[in-house]
């Protein structure tokens, strides 16, 4: 189903066959570490949720989605104009997407979690079409040095995130767990990684 939220002063429409707008983008777009004038890519950028929530949080960023699906892709053009907003979503699969290497200063993304026939009732629209593996690789290379990656994933997922953070060149920096309550286990790991950082990890609350 199509609706609208208000992400601070933009109006966020997501249209028919779109990954409504969740918790986690929402905390993701929080969390993440951003910058005035900082070059922010979005990689699996949906509606463009995520773009729209750093730009109400920083002016000046330069914005860029990748999306591989064509409905949602127009739709983040749809949003990023109809806010107001200069930016760019390619429709392309981001293993494949030609963006300049070390052209950005922020990668973020709320990935599918789900491998395809598992995940419950996460559906097509949240089952993952390459592996984490491939996903920070994607991000290490378009990240400048020192650069940040954030994205959220399943917390049973993180010793494979930590294991292809590390693998691709970006450190563990920021670590945040999500629940639904203190009688609930963690339903969302929130992350943060430095491409060629130091090694430490700061676990908030």
């Amino acid at each position: 189903m199509s609706g609208a939220e208000h992400l601070g002063p933009y109006l966020l429409e997501v249209k028919e066959g779109v990954f409504p707008l969740g918790g986690d983008s929402l905390a993701l777009g929080a969390f993440a570490t951003v910058k005035r004038g900082w070059r922010v890519c979005d990689l699996g950028t949906g509606s463009g949720c995520l773009l729209l929530m750093l730009a109400a949080r920083e002016g000046g960023l330069s914005l860029t989605g990748v999306e591989r699906e064509e409905r949602a892709a127009q739709c983040a053009r749809e949003n990023l104009v109809h806010s107001g907003l200069e930016g760019t979503v390619l429709q392309a699969d981001w293993r494949q997407v030609t963006l300049p290497a070390g052209g950005f200063d922020l990668v973020i993304s709320n990935p599918p979690y789900f491998q395809p026939g598992h995940g419950g009732d996460g559906g097509e629209a949240r089952q993952a079409h390459c592996s984490l593996e491939e996903l920070c690789r994607t991000a290490a290379r378009l990240l400048r040095n020192r650069g940040r990656f954030a994205l959220c994933h399943r917390p049973e997922r993180l010793a494979d995130l930590m294991c292809a953070l590390r693998g691709s060149g970006l450190e563990p920096k920021r670590m945040r767990l999500l629940a639904h309550g203190p009688e609930h286990p963690p339903s969302c790991v929130l992350m943060e990684a430095v491409r060629r950082g130091r090694p430490g990890l700061r676990i908030e609350p």
